[in-house]
């Protein structure tokens, strides 16, 4: 019987910086796809963009959460559950209360300078806290409800992730085999297709955690079997193994949603009682099953292909997290004056892109990597474990390159 990981996964965490960089790609683009609602919306819009905005939607957070659920699964490693929660709440809790404070009002001002807002920006600041919650009001946490979802999600599942993991667990996770076998695996992802096929007609996607009764379980159904998959290996090699058939799964889920929306076809196109009719349900569970499919194809290509260690992974993932908080408030900045130009929509979108990425790896590099007030600002290690960390890996590496060299 294979026993459970305990050292972090350098495929995942490639996936983790990619999917962040994603996320970029995501957010740079809102502004110019068409028939979308977005903070900051050029005069032109693009449909080519609205298909990546809408594909990407699918699975970029659903991976992100996959992607959390096994970092929890690290983290617990060398902690008791409440050494975890304390350190959840340190590295979520306060990125969220500065990105409240600091980071996201310069992207509701922005918008409600559009809105036709007359005044400057500290007028704007001195009313938000007596508004409300945005939308109606001024108050938001804006993108980084996600780290408040993976925040709440640690600490009320924190006392099963210990007992997965403990002594206790060993027949939770030895019984989780059964799963490996064949497509097993796949049984994973009904939880989440059979909730969001109930659920999301009449709970559309709020983020703001005290409406969002279908997405915040959705959520969820993808963190927890991140987490199981780390602590029963045997699923991630099968995950591997079928990763083709992920990918047909994909690609074909992909293909059936955008040949009903582009022929109009889809059931509340054509039929007529189409709130009742389980035809509606099926195809919602389509996006579900597309969903979990490009997050499973993700997994296994990764596992087979991205399992390196490199020099610049230790690096880039400290970065991510300070990436992730300031991205979307540096885009809507960018933004606000890059529509008003007469430029094209392509080229509008690539200097969002990059600068955008200069911007937030810059302020990163020389504003929060090096000071440890702005690392405990932002959610990072303290400055000292960070160091040894990055020494051991540097350590690591060194006697993996040694047992490459000729012997003598």
């Amino acid at each position: 019987m294979q026993t459970h990981t305990t050292t972090r996964q350098a495929y995942l965490d490639w996936l983790r910086i990619l999917a962040i960089f994603g996320v970029l790609i995501f957010h740079s683009a809102m502004p110019f796809g068409a028939e979308l609602e977005w903070h900051i919306r050029n005069k032109e819009t693009s449909n080519l963009f609205l298909e990546m905005i809408l594909w990407l939607h699918l699975f970029r957070m659903p991976l992100l959460f996959f992607i959390s659920g096994t970092v929890s699964y690290f983290m617990l490693q060398s902690r008791t559950g409440g050494g975890f929660i304390g350190l959840r709440v340190r590295r979520l809790l306060i990125p969220v209360i500065l990105g409240i404070l600091v980071i996201v009002p310069p992207q509701v001002y922005l918008e409600r300078v559009t809105q036709g807002f007359k005044g400057n920006f500290w007028q704007f600041y001195s009313q938000m806290f007596t508004t409300g919650a945005y939308p109606k009001g001024n108050l938001s946490w804006h993108h980084l409800w996600f780290v408040v979802y993976l925040l709440i999600y640690d600490i009320v599942f924190a006392p099963l992730f210990v007992w997965i993991i403990s002594a206790k667990g060993a027949g939770f996770r030895s019984a989780l085999q059964w799963l490996e076998k064949g497509k097993r695996v796949y049984l994973l992802t009904v939880p989440g297709i059979v909730l969001y096929a109930a659920l999301a007609r009449q709970y559309p996607e709020t983020n703001d955690l005290v409406h969002d009764y279908c997405y915040f379980f959705y959520w969820l159904c993808f963190l927890l079997p991140g987490f199981i998959c780390m602590a029963q290996p045997a699923l991630m090699n099968s995950l591997e193994n079928n990763r083709r058939t992920s990918f047909l799964v994909a690609l074909l889920s992909i293909i059936a949603i955008n040949y009903f929306r582009w022929n109009d076809r889809q059931p509340w196109d054509v039929l007529a009682n189409w709130e009742h009719d389980p035809r509606t349900y099926a195809y919602i569970a389509l996006k579900a099953i597309c969903a979990w499919a490009w997050v499973l194809t993700a997994i296994g290509y990764g596992k087979k292909y991205l399992d390196k260690p490199h020099r610049s992974l230790n690096y880039l993932n400290q970065a991510v997290y300070p990436f992730y908080i300031l991205h979307q408030t540096i885009i809507v900045i960018l933004a606000y004056y890059v529509v008003q130009t007469t430029d094209t929509i392509g080229a509008k979108y690539l200097f969002i892109v990059i600068t955008t990425f200069i911007i937030s790896m810059g302020i990163y590099h020389l504003l929060i990597k090096p000071y440890p007030v702005c690392r405990f600002l932002f959610g990072m290690k303290p400055l000292a474990k960070a160091k040894e960390k990055k020494q051991q890996q540097a350590e690591k590496e060194a006697v993996e390159e040694s047992s490459l060299l000729p012997v003598s």
